[in-house]
């Protein structure tokens, strides 16, 4: 039987390129279309936490504030890497504040209020998306600003909204991770991982045109 050396060569290729694309970017196509198919488990309690060094100043600022530790949170994508994160509530105006590292090294916080009827509002030191459900859920960013300047407008904007709702403890902030992704939040994953989709579909698209091409 005769080989045929290029056909080989052009499968050997495709599946390479198919191999590398898979690895980087199949969980967040996966994710974009499932988004509440990430899973959150808690990881360690408070007093057993190893706080990474980025982000030692981000927690001395939380506890000056008045936030307590409650531990640590998982959150799993499928097929991808799983993302640690450290929580802390405020008793007293009802608030989660949630410390972690990016893959690029720098510490990122977000603040997190749920509200009565299913309602959020997320306040972030660094981009996200800006999003609005007028009187339901209240979403944005304050970039590089300290954690009290941020704290301060997230409770400005939680009167905007409602209520705040739930049990501040580290169980509480699993659900509230939860009932986040299987509401509000399912549109803003997709949208995050809505270009892991494309190249995950338009790179398979592209190999197979160029092997079934090469075929015929």
């Amino acid at each position: 039987m005769e080989i045929n050396w290029l056909n080989l060569i052009v499968w050997t290729m495709g599946a390479g390129v198919i191999a590398v694309v898979m690895r980087g970017n199949l969980w967040r196509a996966w994710l974009c279309l499932h988004p509440t198919s990430i899973a959150i488990e808690a990881d360690a309690p408070a007093g057993q936490i190893k706080l990474p060094k980025e982000l030692e100043r981000a927690d001395a600022e939380l506890r000056a504030l008045g936030f307590v530790s409650l531990g640590s949170h998982v959150e799993q994508p499928r097929f991808g890497p799983e993302m640690l994160s450290y929580d802390y509530a405020h008793p007293g105006d009802q608030c989660f504040a949630t410390l972690y590292v990016s893959t690029n090294g720098e510490a990122k916080l977000y603040f997190l209020t749920p509200t009565e009827r299913g309602g959020f509002v997320i306040t972030a030191n660094h981009r996200r998306p800006a999003r609005e459900i007028k009187g339901h859920y209240l979403s944005g960013a304050l970039e590089s600003l300290p954690a009290p300047r941020v704290f301060t407008a997230h409770l400005r904007r939680v009167s905007e909204v409602g209520t705040p709702e739930g049990e501040f403890t580290q169980a509480g902030r699993i659900a509230a991770a939860k009932a986040w992704f299987a509401g509000p939040g399912k549109l803003e994953v997709r949208q995050q991982n809505a270009l892991g989709l494309l190249w995950t579909v338009g790179t398979v698209g592209m190999v197979a045109a160029a092997i079934f091409g090469q075929r015929s």
